[in-house]
């Protein structure tokens, strides 16, 4: 049997739990922007800067891809690791702009579940990354991933049902529709990060 080797480049590793914990900051600006009596202003500039910064890690990753000649995995799954880290934050940075944009004054009760679900995500994919060097114990991170976004799917129907239901004025409908698919937009890229890891796991496996 052939003796694989790879050296260790733990810099990859640093910059993927960078970009992870940048995840957390953003969910945490997420649920603060949908609470009562928030700083909507204060907020959406400071969900812009972090979500520059989460950038900033997506970039330093694809460049420290592009200068090492062996990667701790495939430079695909690389590539898409970082890249989906990087959508997370811009569907999560997505929803506070349009809350602010939008000005709305009230939003269905049922968002709270929807950010409590991005805030779990966060906190698990912050979590998973260490485990990336030893691709162990990771197959319950995209387990409860998944699991967390059949309860967003869920939630996500029930709100749809609620905005459609007459309660709401048309145009009041067409811009919470705007937030809570991003909401949910937010959490389906969380599932695909874990998608990602799942398969990096099985190649390393």
């Amino acid at each position: 049997m052939p003796i694989r080797f790879r050296p260790v480049d733990a810099s990859f590793y640093d910059l993927f739990q960078q970009s992870a914990n940048q995840l957390v900051k953003g969910a945490a600006l997420l649920a603060e922007m949908l609470g009562d009596g928030a700083d909507r202003k204060t907020i959406a500039d400071r969900m812009r800067e972090q979500e520059h910064l989460a950038d900033e890690a997506t970039h330093d990753i694809i460049k420290r891809v592009n200068k090492t000649f062996v990667t701790p995995f495939d430079r695909e799954d690389i590539y898409s690791l970082a890249s989906g880290l990087d959508d997370v934050m811009d569907f999560m940075e997505e929803a506070v702009d349009l809350v602010l944009l939008y000005e709305v004054q009230e939003l269905p009760s049922e968002l709270a579940t929807q950010v409590e679900v991005i805030q779990r995500c966060a906190d698990l994919t912050a979590s998973s990354m260490p485990r990336l060097q030893t691709m162990k114990d990771l197959q319950e991170f995209w387990i409860e991933i998944n699991r967390l976004e059949n309860t967003g799917d869920k939630t996500y129907r029930r709100i749809l049902a609620k905005l459609f239901s007459g309660e709401f004025e048309a145009l009041e409908v067409l811009k919470l529709k705007g937030i809570v698919d991003a909401l949910e937009e937010a959490i389906d890229a969380f599932e695909k990060v874990a998608n990602t890891i799942e398969q990096i796991a099985v190649k390393e496996s």
